[in-house]
This record gives C-alpha cells, structure tokens and sequence, in this order.
C-alpha cells in the first residue's frame, strides 16, 4: 500500500490534517469548554482530591471491577439532572453512540437520521450493519414523508445543537412524528449538554459528552430504566472498555454543580449577545445561531485555510473546516464562544476577521 502516495494527495488538495501541540499564547475560539470549567479552579481541586482518593486509572471495565462509588453517584446525578431514570457512563461520546446501535442491532428494522448528524452517529450506524436512511437538515416535511414509508421497528437519531452550523433541532416535533410510528428517538446532545436546558421527549433515548460544557471527559447516556439496564447487558463498548478514571467523575461532579449554579451560562450568553451583535454591525456573513457555535463562511479549503492561519499570526485560534468534513462551497472558520472570553478579546475577533477578509 502506498501510504506516501495518498498523504501527498492530501497534501495537494489541502485536506492534510496536522497534529499540533497546543499555543496557549494565543487566544483559543476553536475549544469546545463552552463554559470555561476546563480550568476552573474548584474543578481541579475536584480532580486532584478524587486522584488522592481512588488513584488514577479505574483498573477495569464497569462489569468486572471498575464501577467505583465516584462513578455511581455521577451516574445518579446525570440522571437527575437530565429528569432521566438512569444514567450509564462511557469514556466517549463516539463509544456512547457505538454502544447504542450495538446494543439495539437485532432491535431495530429502519434508521432516519439528519443529513448533518456528527459523524460518530453515522459511523454508528454504518459499522453496527443497520440500514440507514437519511433526510434534509432540520426539515421536518422531510421526516414525515420518509417515515410513513417505513414498517418494523425504527429508530430517528438527530443531534440537539449541529456541530457545524450550531442550529438546533425541533424536538418536539420529532418525537411527535416519531410516536405515530412507535419509532424510538436518539438525540445526542454532544454541544448543547449544560449549555441549553435538557430537552428530552419520554421514553427517548439521550446522549450527552462531558469533555465539552462540563470540562473534563467522557459521555453517558441516559434514558428509562429498562433501556438502561438493557445497555448495560448488550452495549459491547461498554462491556469491553476499562472504565473512565475515577478521579474524572469526582471533577464532573464538581463541573456540574457549577453547571446548576448559572452563573458560567450566564457569563457565555453575555458573550453570545455581544457577539451576535457585533458581527451583524461589522457585517459578517455568519450563519444565525444561537449557540456557543458560530459558522463563517468561506468557500474554498486554501482559503479558508489561509484566513486561519492570518487569525493565528495575529494571535487568534479558529477552527478552518473543510470539505468533505461539510459540504464543499461550505467550507468554514468554525468560531466557538467560551465563557471565559471577554468582551474585549471577542471584539478584536470580529475586527481581525473583517481585516482579514
């Protein structure tokens, strides 16, 4: 195989992918710590005091001996906090995803999903041998007209805030769709977790990641008891895989009750506003939304590659997304709003993005 043949391609077609050590010199719009708990102080605390306690690996999966107290009282807590039955921890939410359509494959007969689910739902889907379809974004009509042709038992899976373009989806009227046909709803709600209120119909399936608004690592999923307990038996990266460390479940339990407190949300919907107002001043074509997610535009993998690396040399990270990752024409700086940022460092942004266009 000839490995250098297809790297040079790559290379040549601008889609060479480079792993880099994180620059904290420069001022990062591209984290997904929405609400800046990555390096909260009582964060830390919280990891270091569950490190002392538990050490720091768990030392094996959750049905052998992995499963320690610092895990159930998270589980329990998630599950309160979503209004859920339970809770079942994963180490991520691409495993969390896997682990659902493992556990359902003999289940389910049809698969719907939104053109523009994360890949980890896709992939889920393709590597488990279920038969997938999919309709238009958000397009509700879209749905309906691909769900009445179905029979069998059926399942719709839609993410809650789209990582790309940061709008979101109608649950409700999913699920209202979804009831007519007994068809179960998965919704991962990877980007919204923390940031929005839970939105979950009964009897659904919730999918959420705590490396994202919750600072530290990991997914679970939550949902009715039955199904729960049924993961638990069937999910296959969850039977097989070590289980999270302990000490990160003892930090996600600190993150989430900052979480509950508001006051971090409160800071990233300051920014939200200020942000939204800003662009529409300076006049920036960037995709409505009312997210931490804010998508620019920029046709053309060289060029929005290039505006990028102006933002970087001016000392502002921004993630460039390319085709095939979104559709080509629709390649984009992907600018993600923290609650950390100030208003200061968003308005220097905005300025260094027009100068740059």
């Amino acid at each position: 195989m000839n490995f250098s043949k297809t790297l040079k391609e790559l290379e040549q077609n601008h889609l060479y992918r480079q792993i880099k050590v994180a620059d904290d010199r420069a001022v990062d719009f591209c984290s997904n710590d929405y609400l800046g708990l990555k390096n909260h102080p009582q964060v830390i605390a919280a990891f270091k005091s569950g490190a002392d306690k538990y050490g720091v690996g768990a030392g094996a999966s959750h049905l052998i001996n992995g499963h320690t107290g610092a895990h159930q009282e998270l589980e329990e807590a998630l599950a309160d906090y979503t209004g859920q039955q339970k809770a079942l921890l994963f180490s991520t939410g691409y495993m969390a995803n896997i682990g659902v359509f493992s556990a359902l494959k003999s289940e389910l007969d049809w698969v719907l999903q939104d053109k523009l689910n994360h890949a980890s739902l896709i992939d889920a889907n393709h590597l488990i041998g279920l038969p997938l379809q999919r309709y238009l974004h958000n397009n509700i009509g879209a749905l309906e007209s691909k769900i009445v042709k179905q029979t069998g038992q059926g399942l719709i899976a839609t993410d809650g805030v789209f990582s790309m373009d940061g709008d979101r989806a109608d649950i409700v009227a999913i699920a209202t769709i979804a009831a007519k046909s007994s068809a179960l709803v998965l919704q991962d709600d990877a980007h919204g977790f923390g940031v929005f209120a839970s939105n979950i119909p009964q009897h659904s399936i919730y999918m959420a990641t705590l490396g994202k608004a919750a600072g530290t690592m990991g997914a679970f999923v939550a949902g009715d008891a039955d199904f729960i307990d049924f993961l638990a038996q069937k999910s296959r990266p969850y039977i097989y895989t070590t289980a999270l460390a302990p000490a990160l479940c003892v930090a996600t339990l600190k993150s989430l009750e900052l979480i509950k407190t508001g006051a971090q949300n409160d800071k990233l919907q300051s920014n939200i506003d200020f942000f939204q107002k800003l662009y529409k001043e300076f006049e920036l074509p960037i995709l409505s939304s009312n997210s931490a997610i804010m998508p620019l535009i920029i046709a053309g993998n060289q060029r929005v590659i290039k505006v990028a690396q102006t933002l970087l040399d001016k000392g502002f990270k921004v993630g460039a997304i390319r085709s095939p990752t979104v559709a080509t024409g629709s390649e984009r700086l992907r600018i993600t709003l923290s609650a950390k940022h100030t208003h200061k460092q968003i308005q220097q942004l905005i300025e260094q993005i027009k100068n740059a266009l």
